[in-house]
């Protein structure tokens, strides 16, 4: 089963590594969204998506984008309905 990995600079980085160590040694692939320049982070995945270093607070914004055009392109390989994807609950509130 494939493992997505967020492994952007930051506290906690080092134990995600070690998770995905364990993945690895699973031979599960391994696609890593990590920040541009981090070697570590690109010499334990089979596959990244960088994205830009930025403050502590605000890297989860770029890598919130990666995952989603990540889960958009891959949905179009599969063939599948982007703008009607199943099981989705749809409410609509009336006053």
């Amino acid at each position: 089963m494939p493992v997505v990995a967020l492994l952007n600079q930051g506290p906690g980085q080092d134990k995600s590594l070690s998770n995905v160590a364990e993945c690895k040694a699973r031979n599960a692939p391994v696609l890593g969204i990590i920040t541009k320049g981090d070697d570590e982070a690109r010499k334990a995945c089979d596959h990244v998506i960088e994205i830009p270093a930025c403050p502590q607070f605000t890297s989860v914004v770029p890598a919130a984008a990666a995952l989603q055009l990540f889960a958009y392109h891959v949905a179009r390989i599969r063939d599948c309905a982007i703008d009607q994807p199943r099981n989705l609950a749809k409410s609509v509130t009336v006053e």
